[in-house]
């Protein structure tokens, strides 16, 4: 005759033990993905950092034109290639890229 400890250390092996693996698996993998929102974040937040961007310049020449002594602080741009990572126009490249086969 099976006793009730058999029987609860044979389903905790064979079933919950391949359960609770494979669950964090999944979970593990998509955790590593980006979703829609996460993408349309990110771009928002890309589009806002090219506004400020753009104000900063603005306020720089209204500045600079009122003083002469004014230099600006040096900031990357597009055409820089002062950063180690990806170019802007490369990134405006992929994000077009990505908006198109969203269509």
């Amino acid at each position: 005759m099976i006793d009730f400890d058999t029987v609860f250390v044979m389903g905790t092996l064979f079933i919950g033990l391949p359960w609770i693996v494979l669950h964090y698996i999944t979970k593990w993998k998509t955790a590593a993905t980006l979703t829609n929102d996460d993408e349309a974040l990110l771009e928002e937040l890309y589009q806002l950092a090219r506004r400020l961007d753009e104000r900063m310049d603005t306020v720089e020449r209204l500045v600079a034109s009122d003083h002469e002594d004014f230099r600006p602080t040096r900031r990357l741009s597009a055409d820089d290639g002062a950063d180690d990572g990806v170019q802007l126009s490369d990134l405006e490249r992929l994000l077009r890229e990505k908006r198109e086969a969203r269509r």
